[in-house]
């Protein structure tokens, strides 16, 4: 029997990258400060990519480092002395779209697997198996397939193949887009995305200037180019039985709470799946409610299965706002455990609210703040945002470890 997919998860930061082996990344992918398609996502100077790599390798987890910007000329002559770099730190891949690219990479370290970017398109088996021939170990596939073609790509070629399984959508084919570009001088191509597809749009009349108007689509609002996100979470047998070798989720310019949150449902979904088998006439064709209810605590735009079964419609878009209102916000990371844990906080905290730690599998492991001091001990009402303090919870803070994640129930008007 073939084995399950890897988990591939984003490391914008060490401290994501952290939190996604903390619940359960086979893999992660993460960029340099140079080469890179998320140029805001913090991003890891050379030496930092090799400690992140090591702290990786340490966990038993691989790292494949990107390297898919659309090249310009003057792109290319600090690049082999940047492959150099990453052969030297131990990535066990480069995530490569532009054929220039590949093609330097191919002849500076050939000893490197490369595996091929969303951006570079593959639709269809003709271009898998031509990106194969070049030398591509893996095909991360574009976004706008549907399940029948995927299994047509894994019928034509062995190499592995990769598929996003959840998070943002770009509005634009397989996010080659210049909206960016026209609008803030920011190439998405090259990394810098000001992301305007997420921007709510106002009409303004040539001979009327300062008086807007809202563009509307069935009274549903502005937020024109709003894609929901990608959420496969239920079709994970479906891509597994396609012949999925790696599920990517997106996010590296999302939060540590995301990251960790979103791998540790999709880590606990894999493992459901590996305990009970595959759906069959004996086994549940659905997930338990409980991955439905966490699905829901982690912040979104609405959900989609974009192109898995047909092409997307205007269901599949969020015309009220950038967001869909999250129930649960991110408490902090837990610093040091023991009967009192130190937190490091994200959001403001007060005594008498109820956190959650996100704990192994979906175990959600809740309690009570009855007490906050800080380092030196002194009493606190309050905690705000980027402070160190001790909780002290109406019951035991069992099963807490370092990096663990905690969240709490929003209420309204928060």
């Amino acid at each position: 029997m073939k084995p399950f997919p890897e988990l591939l998860a984003p490391a914008g930061t060490f401290e994501k990258l952290q939190a996604a082996i903390r619940y359960g990344a086979d893999a992660v992918y993460l960029g340099g400060t140079k080469y890179s398609l998320r140029a805001h996502a913090g991003n890891f100077s050379d030496e930092d990519l090799a400690a992140a790599i090591r702290y990786a390798h340490g966990h038993g987890v691989k790292v494949y480092v990107t390297v898919n910007i659309f090249a310009h000329a003057a792109d290319l002559a600090a690049l082999p002395a940047y492959l150099h770099t990453l052969r030297e730190a131990a990535a066990d891949a480069l995530i490569v779209a532009d054929p220039g690219v590949l093609a330097i990479a191919r002849r500076t370290v050939p000893e490197l697997p490369i595996h091929l970017s969303t951006q570079a398109n593959v639709t269809n088996r003709e271009s898998a198996c031509f990106w194969v021939a070049q030398g591509v170990k893996r095909l991360n596939l574009a976004r706008e397939l549907s399940l029948a073609e995927i299994r047509a790509i894994r019928a034509a070629t062995a190499a592995e193949l990769e598929l996003f399984t959840h998070g943002a959508l770009c509005i634009s084919y397989s996010g080659r887009c210049m909206l960016s570009l026209y609008l803030t001088g920011r190439d998405a191509n090259q990394g810098d995305c000001a992301h305007p597809c997420r921007y709510q749009y106002r009409l303004e009349e040539e001979k009327r200037p300062g008086q807007f108007f809202p563009v509307e689509e069935d009274d549903r609002g502005s937020y024109i180019f709003n894609a929901k996100d990608l959420c496969l979470l239920n079709r994970l047998p479906d891509l597994i039985a396609a012949g999925a070798d790696s599920l990517k989720l997106e996010g590296r310019m999302k939060s540590v709470y995301y990251v960790g949150a979103i791998v540790r449902l999709y880590r606990a979904a894999l493992d459901y799946w590996q305990e009970h088998g595959l759906p069959t006439s004996e086994v549940p064709t659905a997930l338990p409610p409980a991955f439905q209810e966490e699905l829901h605590k982690i912040g979104s735009r609405g959900y989609t299965e974009n192109f898995l079964d047909e092409p997307p419609g205007q269901n599949d878009m969020l015309y009220e706002g950038a967001m869909v209102r999250a129930e649960y916000a991110p408490v902090g990371i837990v610093r040091e455990a023991g009967e009192a844990p130190l937190i490091e906080t994200r959001n403001p905290i007060t005594i008498g609210e109820t956190v959650e730690y996100l704990g192994p599998g979906l175990a959600n492991l809740a309690g009570r703040i009855v007490a906050l001091t800080d380092q030196p001990g002194n009493t606190m009402t309050r905690a705000n945002p980027n402070q160190l303090v001790r909780l002290t919870l109406d019951r035991p803070a069992q099963g807490w470890l370092p990096l663990g994640l905690i969240r709490k129930h929003t209420t309204p008007g928060t």
